[in-house]
């Protein structure tokens, strides 16, 4: 259990869900690790969160437990949502721990948000990797099959066609050095909010599978949670594998809580 997430499911604000899905990850696998390994790290912070003056025990949340991955991603995906779409309709707002970045599709499906807001080192635009349309290079396209619009924080790569396809109104890229200076606007519009924890500079969390230097800080990660969580109706935090010595664990654990007790007082 996700440590303060003492709720019982009938009274929960939030619902924590684990995706251990480990199928498409293109270089250093274990994203299977992460749902487990944030809930460890998770353990040694405090209850009370001074900027928010919010405990996490009294948020409300509520651990499900995992939904164990099997190899058919469009089938663990189409699984998946439903589990999410149900927390959505007894009012709840799904919190995913991933598993690959791949999980986010299922919580669009069952969010249906107007926006998509992802921190993420990559655009993740591309229409297949290596065959596999499911990979989890496809995230941010495929989230715009159901949003209206997709906000990538922190992106630094990406393919030749990718950056093509950012050029588009419905996309906006926000790379590293531009974000103290993005403020988001969203005019009451349902936002999804994926967090993809290679973000960070693989200095402040080495344990994901596709490393990309020149990225974002932790205090960087917080600020934006700070802005986007209070406009939330589904989160996640993804591609944390078991490769450092919990580094990224623990930034994915303190970035869930943060963005629960931001999202906590304007309920």
């Amino acid at each position: 259990m996700f440590p303060g997430a003492n709720a019982d499911r009938e009274d929960a604000d939030f619902v924590i869900v684990g995706a251990p899905l480990d199928v498409s990850t293109s270089f250093e696998p274990g994203t299977r690790f992460g749902p487990d390994r944030i809930r460890h790290y998770a353990q040694g912070f405090e209850d009370y969160d001074h900027h928010t003056e919010l405990r996490f025990t009294d948020c409300a949340v509520h651990d499900y437990g995992d939904v164990a991955a099997w190899n058919d991603t469009q089938e663990y995906l189409d699984y998946l949502s439903g589990v999410l779409g149900d927390v959505r309709y007894e009012d709840s707002i799904p919190i995913v721990l991933g598993g690959e970045h791949t999980v986010s599709v299922a919580g669009v499906e069952a969010v249906e948000p107007d926006v998509f807001v992802t921190l993420d080192a990559h655009l993740d635009l591309r229409e297949e990797l290596g065959g596999n349309e499911w990979s989890h290079s496809t995230v941010t396209r495929h989230a715009l099959e159901t949003a209206d619009r997709a906000v990538v924080l922190g992106a630094r790569a990406g393919s030749e066609a990718e950056w093509d396809r950012a050029e588009a109104e419905d996309v906006t890229v926000v790379p590293p050095d531009a974000i103290e200076d993005w403020t988001p606007d969203f005019e009451g519009r349902s936002v999804y909010f994926s967090v993809d924890i290679d973000a960070a500079d693989p200095g402040f969390a080495p344990g994901t599978g596709t490393k990309e230097p020149f990225g974002v800080t932790p205090a960087q990660m917080r600020a934006v949670v700070r802005a986007v969580a209070p406009a939330m109706d589904g989160f996640d935090v993804v591609e944390v594998n078991d490769r450092d010595d919990g580094q990224a664990a623990t930034l994915a654990a303190k970035l869930l809580r943060k963005a629960v007790l931001e999202r906590a007082g304007t309920r």
